[in-house]
């Protein structure tokens, strides 16, 4: 193991530690189940455009993208940055709606947004089973891929690893709860952009300066400095395609749109937009354009993803590449807590207080059942993540597809269709899960589209049909409350 590697990341996780203590402290306080899930409702601009930011990036954007910037070139660093609006499109299209219903309906779960306004238990089941498969696929792939990195960058065993990585997140969550969960995603947000800068810097220096790392690229392979990137993958249905599943479908992820809900003030919604943009833009061209230019440097991986591990060890000094190392891991940790803590409120709140309402005077045993929730999903990953087979990848995809495909569209009309109904919801989510799962499955890509696309399409023809045959009167009952 690489001690001088290792040290600046275990200063990191104890001061991840330090915040989830303090926020176990301030969990004592107030009701528990909006302080744990929700940390109260009183984050600020700043905390909120970190922990939006940091929980939308995840392993994929500090490993998999640069390591597809690496392999098509500088075309795909033009195409990461049609993320950018992905949290303005968050905040904007759910933003203050979206907080306003969920304290007049005092809902802690967005499961808890679609019982208040679609009236449907069945809905809210289906929506709960939906979340939880998902999140069990996308979490472990996280996890693998924490323990991966540990191992590629500091030498440490995967079985280590995982363990280290894996029972620090699961402790932090349980413990903490909300609370810790954004304030370490505030601290993992400056560690991602402290590392973003560090790499980036030290790969064009490494480099020889931006305009010789350019013209090594250009002898390489001229599609490497090309728009359309190396084999011209880069056509308009893989980016519209691209668009829909990493910007405008993020408004249907759960974790994210429970943050749209926890934040203190109409003030902090405006500061989140502008700082969180901000934010994503440094973190995504940055990465990027580091993964596209480290193969000026090592032009010989055989394996993409490889990249950042190999540029990190190969371009910083040892204490600067242990603050690095911290980087990636913030951005799969924060992905990792988002993802458990809507879990253990979806099993908590949405079906255990749903089959035992009268259980929610007890406080104490409820902050029994969700911390011990959150560290039982916790182990349970860690079980699943220990003899990965390779199609966990493959799950991740879905599961991120999917939660968009179920939950986009009855988020969305909900929010802004007068008329919508429980049926058109239901039928959207089912045609929804269902049609993403065979496209993706069978890997169908209709006239070149991602199967995101034409199941968004499908499901929001199963909401405008199925709407037909719903009650209003009981829409109505509901939007009026």
């Amino acid at each position: 193991m690489q001690n001088e590697v290792i040290l600046p990341l275990v200063g990191y996780l104890a001061l991840v530690f330090l915040l989830s203590f303090y926020a176990y402290r301030r969990r004592q306080t107030g009701e528990f189940l909006n302080e744990y899930f929700l940390g109260s409702r009183s984050m600020g601009g700043f905390v909120l455009a970190m922990t939006i930011t940091a929980t939308y990036i995840s392993a994929s954007s500090f490993i998999g993208g640069p390591g597809a910037a690496y392999k098509y070139g500088i075309g795909w660093v033009l195409l990461s940055l049609i993320q950018l609006p992905a949290i303005w499109l968050s905040l904007g299209v759910l933003g203050k709606k979206f907080a306003i219903l969920a304290r007049r309906y005092n809902a802690v779960t967005l499961n808890d947004m679609l019982y208040a306004r679609y009236q449907s238990r069945i809905l809210v089941w289906f929506a709960s089973v939906s979340l939880l498969v998902a999140f069990v696929g996308a979490m472990t792939v996280q996890f693998i891929g924490g323990a991966r990195l540990l191992e590629a960058a500091a030498g440490i065993p995967y079985g280590t690893g995982l363990l280290i990585f894996g029972l620090s997140i699961a402790l932090y969550t349980a413990f903490g709860g909300f609370r810790a969960s954004v304030l370490n995603d505030a601290l993992q947000g400056l560690v991602m952009l402290l590392g973003t800068i560090l790499l980036l810097v030290g790969t064009i220096y490494k480099a020889g300066g931006l305009s010789e790392a350019v013209s090594t690229l250009r002898t390489i392979d001229p599609n490497l400095v090309s728009p359309h990137g190396a084999d011209n993958i880069l056509s308009g249905p893989f980016m519209a395609s691209f668009w829909v599943l990493v910007c405008f479908g993020v408004i249907g992820l759960p974790h994210t749109a429970v943050r749209c809900i926890s934040y203190r003030d109409s003030k902090a919604v405006h500061r989140g937009i502008i700082i969180g943009t901000i934010v994503m833009a440094i973190l995504m061209f940055g990465m990027h354009l580091a993964g596209a230019l480290g193969r000026a440097i090592i032009p010989d991986l055989t394996i993409p993803d490889q990249v950042i591990p190999t540029l990190m060890i190969t371009v910083l000094p040892p204490i600067a590449a242990g603050i690095f190392l911290a980087a990636p891991m913030a951005a799969i940790m924060s992905t990792i807590n988002a993802q458990l803590l809507q879990s253990s409120a979806t099993i908590v709140k949405d079906l255990y207080l749903n089959l035992f309402p009268q259980q929610i005077k007890q406080e104490k045993k409820l902050a029994r059942i969700s911390s011990f929730s959150t560290l039982f999903l916790g182990i349970l990953l860690l079980l699943a993540a220990w003899q990965p087979p390779e199609m966990l990848i493959w799950l991740n995809l879905l599961a991120f597809g999917g939660l968009q495909a179920v939950f986009l569209w009855p988020l969305v009309l909900g929010l802004y269709w007068e008329k919508a109904n429980a049926h058109g919801a239901l039928a959207s989510m089912l045609t929804g899960a269902i049609s993403y799962t065979l496209l993706a499955s069978f890997s169908i890509n209709l006239l070149g589209f991602h199967p995101i696309v034409p199941s968004l399409l499908l499901s929001l023809l199963a909401f405008g049909i199925g709407n037909l045959f719903g009650s209003k009167q009981i829409q109505q009952t509901a939007a009026s409350q």
